[in-house]
């Protein structure tokens, strides 16, 4: 049980600092299409660690479920982005923090009732989705119609990815597993190329469309390479952060998939302990008015937590 666990916190570690790399170049909404189109492409570059597993064809069972696999993958990510683009990120990614673990809870129960989790178990799932929720709550908004469709379309995807991959895992090794999902959204965002537009955003000024209307935030307003490297980083980390996330679904038991989802707090507090630190000793980098009460809210959020991972543990 440790190993999976501390394999699924460093990847919240690593998403975290993703977020946070994007969140100093990012001061507008992103491109669905293209962040989707970088997200997948920059996946396919597991196949690096090809020499390091052995290659064979998947039998058609699973080779079903490596194609349902980065279909819905390619799909979540799509939502999500479309989903930042017309609303707060804050909003977004709360709600699908809270709605996919029990998804995943309830996809667990319909494909492997007798795995579902019990007991103790249980109550640190409660701990874990609600101080993920507040720990990430910001204030109060307004639920529309497009914002359900949206945040429940990438919450249903993400969760059926959780379980797809659990059974290609459960029938492959996991680095041949990886490679064959992971290069197969990288080719299947390709088809995102037929659109003009969008390729003239990815290859002609290389960057400078990542954002919709200039809006990577820099020092005087216009990109330099400095602001690209950043990006770069981000991406990084975010696909560390996501081989990491797959590999602790391969180690852990199937009546946890809904704990590594709903661990997704743990994201939070890391971030929030990154902005903190930046706010007050590089504020000219970053800074957040962050009050006594936000403090109490994160505090409350990380005791629960913690409470939480104390009963997984």
């Amino acid at each position: 049980m440790i190993s999976w666990l501390l394999v699924i916190i460093a990847s919240y570690l690593f998403f975290s600092l993703a977020f946070f790399g994007d969140k100093l170049v990012l001061s507008g909404p992103p491109n669905p299409r293209l962040y989707t189109f970088y997200v997948g492409f920059l996946g396919g570059l597991v196949i690096l660690l090809a020499p390091f597993s052995t290659f064979s064809l998947p039998v058609p069972l699973i080779l079903l479920w490596i194609v349902l696999e980065i279909i819905v993958y390619v799909l979540g990510l799509y939502a999500m982005f479309i989903a930042l683009e017309k609303f707060e990120v804050s909003r977004v990614m709360t709600t699908i923090g809270a709605l996919q673990p029990i998804l995943i809870l309830l996809f667990t129960w319909v494909f492997w009732s007798q795995e579902v989790m019990t007991g103790m178990n249980f109550l640190a799932f409660l701990l874990l989705v609600t101080g993920g929720v507040m720990i990430s709550f910001g204030r109060k908004f307004k639920i529309t119609g497009n914002y359900v469709l949206l945040v429940v379309f990438s919450s249903l995807m993400f969760s059926l990815d959780y379980i797809f991959s659990k059974m290609i895992f459960l029938n492959m090794p996991f680095l041949q597993s990886i490679i064959w999902m992971r290069t197969g959204a990288a080719l299947l965002v390709l088809l995102l190329l037929f659109d003009k537009k969008l390729r003239i955003q990815i290859f002609i000024p290389i960057f400078s469309g990542i954002f919709r209307n200039k809006t990577i935030k820099i020092e005087k307003g216009a990109f330099d390479k400095k602001t690209g490297i950043i990006f770069l980083c981000s991406q990084t980390m975010g696909g560390i952060a996501a081989f990491l996330q797959s590999l602790a679904i391969s180690l852990a038991p199937i009546s946890y998939l809904a704990i590594i989802s709903s661990l997704r707090g743990i994201q939070y507090v890391f971030l929030f302990i990154i902005t903190l630190f930046f706010s007050y000793f590089f504020p000219k980098i970053l800074k957040e008015d962050i009050s006594w009460k936000i403090i109490l809210q994160k505090t409350i959020s990380i005791i629960l937590i913690v409470m939480g991972l104390a009963i997984i543990l």
